[in-house]
């Protein structure tokens, strides 16, 4: 997912335990640092809030939905059967990664300040682009960008 990334904590989810949960470490992410004054240690709730999805072109290489699927899957499982928010920090350590066999998502903090998000949310972005960012719309996957710009998903 990124240059020098580093598993900080993994777990495997869905109803076969087959998805594995990332959290990754990105030494060579950056971000503005707060002061104290800006950064009141409560987490933006960015559940729900719209993206725009991009298609990676030319074709070729991108996962099999059905993997995809897999891990869309799981993040529901999980979402009703343990938490469906889950906290992304800042800077270094703003990257939580699922994969499944040939697919892999990431979501990425793009903002200087904690986030929370819900898997259920990731699912239906997973859901949307596997089927519609593959070879036949000359892609190979995608990601979909925050409307503000402060998290993608990919």
């Amino acid at each position: 997912v990124c240059p020098g990334q580093v598993t900080v904590s993994e777990i495997f989810i869905g109803a076969n335990s087959n998805v594995k949960l990332a959290q990754v470490y990105c030494p060579e992410n950056t971000v503005p640092t707060l002061t104290p004054r800006q950064d009141n240690g409560t987490a933006i709730d960015v559940c729900g809030n719209t993206c725009s999805t991009n298609c990676f072109t030319p074709s070729g290489g991108g996962p099999d939905p059905n993997d995809c699927t897999v891990i869309a899957d799981a993040m529901r499982f999980y979402s009703q059967n343990v938490n469906d928010t889950f906290l992304i920090g800042t800077g270094t350590n703003n990257t939580v990664v699922l994969t499944y066999s040939t697919c892999e998502t990431f979501y990425v903090n793009q903002d200087p300040v904690e986030q929370s998000y819900c898997y259920s949310d990731w699912a239906s972005i997973v859901d949307y682009i596997a089927p519609n960012c593959q070879s036949t719309q000359n892609a190979h996957g995608g990601n979909c960008i925050a409307d503000d710009q402060q998290w993608f998903i990919q």
